[in-house]
């Protein structure tokens, strides 16, 4: 069973400026871009320990996903099942600023 995904604030303001600019340009790349952040989630709600830990963190519950160029950086709260979706940030920004 996939635990279940809260986003923060920060992690939905990312998604939305992310598709926003990209959708300037070309809605569709925008709209399939937004769909393949989503099923990175999804795959990381169903197996939360499948991926690496944020090597600038070492904190074992702290994960990313990676979508070259994006890294999808998230919370697993095991005894909970939840998994918080902390950051959506591109690669060119430097380390991700983590809550």
């Amino acid at each position: 069973m996939a635990f279940r995904v809260i986003w923060t604030e920060s992690a939905s303001n990312d998604l939305r400026q992310i598709v926003q600019f990209i959708a300037r340009d070309n809605r569709d790349a925008a709209a399939k871009l937004a769909e393949r952040i989503l099923q990175h989630v999804e795959a990381a709600s169903a197996l939360p320990w499948a991926n690496r830990t944020v090597p600038e963190k070492g904190d074992s519950s702290i994960r990313e996903a990676i979508l070259r160029p994006y890294r999808i950086i998230y919370l697993v709260e095991e005894r909970r099942e939840n998994v918080h979706i902390l950051r959506i940030w591109h690669a060119a920004r430097g380390i991700p600023e983590i809550e």
